[in-house]
């Protein structure tokens, strides 16, 4: 089976602004089957800055985004509540960690790989220009978990992002 690439995203946001900002783009981006989502979290901070799991109802009261966990979700996803960018959440505010496939790469691949091809690199250009070494070596160790990275080809790479 061909599977997109997986990528995630942390939001932050005032409240409980998801419903009235967020979730008729991010519902948008699923109708237009451009992407699956595979893990939609919430957690907001409470008194003294911990965080407390939300529930996605009460984030999105009108079900404005569809989203049934599917049962081929990777494993080693990130938990909201262990993220480390929360750490500074203010008081009152609320986030969501976003996990969703690129569907609209889905039949690319399969051409690439009817062709004979294979992928030899994808990355994300980031918004500052930079990225940094965990995010590199994690999206590594993905295309070697997918089987686009040989071993010794995620060693290479490894060892480059190390290096640099």
């Amino acid at each position: 089976m061909a599977v997109g690439p997986v990528e995630y995203l942390v939001v932050t946001f005032p409240g409980g602004r998801f419903a009235d900002a967020i979730a008729p783009v991010l519902a948008d981006a699923v109708a237009s089957e451009t992407v699956r989502i595979l893990d939609l979290a919430f957690a907001r901070s409470v008194a003294g800055g911990a965080l407390e799991p939300v529930g996605l109802r009460e984030m999105d009261p009108q079900g404005l985004v569809p989203f049934d966990p599917p049962d081929d979700r990777p494993a080693g996803m990130p938990q909201i509540t262990e993220l480390d960018a929360l750490e500074r959440l203010p008081e009152e505010s609320s986030a969501a960690l976003i996990v969703w496939e690129d569907l609209w790469s889905v039949p690319l691949t399969r051409a690439v790989q009817g062709a004979g091809g294979r992928l030899l690199a994808h990355e994300r250009v980031p918004a500052d220009g930079g990225d940094d070494v965990i995010t590199l070596l994690e999206r590594l160790a993905d295309l070697r978990q997918r089987g686009v990275l040989t071993d010794a080809e995620f060693a290479e790479q490894k060892t480059r992002v190390l290096a640099d």
